[in-house]
């Protein structure tokens, strides 16, 4: 995550200490995928969740399970997504168990399913934060989503989330289709005075995979960029906005900052500084992913490659086996770039967008996903 409030317009946020640390904790946050299950079946979905349950999902015991393992190695924060969490109808106990073993607790979620008395539950629990998904206006997001009707009960959702107190954000795919919608959904996230927004570039896994045609160019990319910065700006300047954040395109860190370097070159050096701090792309060091069967991935969007599974090798064994050779590219990634990340200035900095889509460890199948979109001349000229 690239926390654009603060890195240029200057707002601290409160997630910063793990995003930009001074010392890296090298325990990963875990996502812990909890179910196959979903009440909708967004087009965009990395885990092709939908109604029906494709295979066992771990037992209540089983999850717990997995809790002890992920504190006992001290990862500082789990998870909990799907599919759709608030399917599982053990989520409240999984949550009070996982904060009893001190881990903060986090729930990504489409926000249909969150009544009033759901919210209160999880303000009870001490929930941390709540991610909500949109994909745009009304319309748009319901097509998106497959059911009519789905965008009045997110809002509805979020609206319970905020009068139960849980700290609440917006959470936005960005595809070739929706990407001119920022705006708007900076609109709808002050109409409901949600504070927090993160911006999600588009990776083709899952039911993605098909939409192909749906990754927006490198040219809508800047552009959106170029307004995520503007709005940031102005919401920031506003006292509207606690957070906006951008998440999987670590090309980002480096557009940041040529815009800091014409715009506000007095925050350039203290934003280089904080970006080097977060290291860039952490994927298998810094994120884990656990889904409802028990598999580790490197993250949530390895869907087709198990490093080990829960279930048979406890969490931490798996995570520090690097003769996995998953693992092993993504932990010395200066041996294993990709020809434009091999030639590119800013790589120390940015950690490329290196993985298999196909699950594969062949390195021959790995790409830059989702696409970099740095011009040749900016990965080469100097900042002075």
């Amino acid at each position: 995550m690239i926390n654009l409030s603060k890195l240029y317009s200057g707002k601290a946020g409160q997630s910063d200490g793990l995003r930009y640390p001074a010392r890296r904790n090298i325990k990963p946050i875990v996502v812990f995928n909890c179910t196959g299950r979903c009440n909708l079946k967004c087009v965009h979905c990395y885990s092709s969740s939908e109604g029906c349950e494709r295979e066992p999902e771990m037992t209540t015991a089983q999850a717990r399970g997995l809790i002890e393992q992920a504190a006992g190695f001290g990862c500082p924060v789990l998870l909990f997504s799907g599919g759709e969490p608030l399917l599982r109808g053990d989520l409240f106990e999984l949550i009070a168990f996982a904060r009893e073993k001190g881990l903060r607790t986090v729930l990504s979620t489409n926000g249909t399913l969150i009544t009033e008395q759901a919210a209160e539950t999880l303000a009870g629990l001490d929930l941390s934060y709540a991610g909500i998904s949109l994909d745009g206006p009304e319309a748009m997001h319901d097509r998106f989503r497959g059911k009519q009707g789905s965008f009045a009960a997110t809002m509805r959702g979020i609206e319970n989330c905020r009068k139960a107190g849980i700290r609440t954000g917006l959470r936005f795919t960005m595809t070739r289709e929706n990407i001119d919608r920022i705006e708007t959904i900076f609109a709808i996230a002050a109409e409901a005075g949600i504070r927090r927004l993160c911006f999600y570039h588009l990776i083709r896994t899952g039911r993605a995979e098909q939409l192909g045609d749906q990754m927006p160019s490198s040219e809508q990319t800047r552009r959106a960029m170029d307004t995520l910065l503007r709005e940031t700006d102005r919401l920031v300047e506003a006292d509207g906005a606690d957070e906006v954040l951008t998440v999987g395109n670590h090309a980002d860190g480096p557009y940041l900052l040529m815009r800091l370097k014409e715009d506000k070159p007095e925050h350039l050096s203290a934003a280089e500084e904080f970006l080097h701090r977060a290291a860039g792309n952490r994927v298998g060091q810094n994120i884990a992913a656990v889904d409802w069967a028990g598999r580790v991935t490197p993250d949530q969007f390895w869907r087709n490659y198990s490093l080990g599974n829960i279930l048979e090798r406890p969490f931490g064994e798996i995570w520090q086996d690097e003769s996995d050779p998953v693992l092993n590219i993504l932990r010395h990634k200066h041996q294993y770039t990709d020809s434009k990340c091999g030639r590119c200035r800013w790589f120390d900095l940015c950690g490329g967008n290196f993985r298999s889509l196909s699950g594969s460890a062949e390195l021959a199948e790995w790409q830059n996903e989702p696409p970099c979109y740095l011009t040749e001349e900016e990965i080469t000229i100097n900042m002075g």
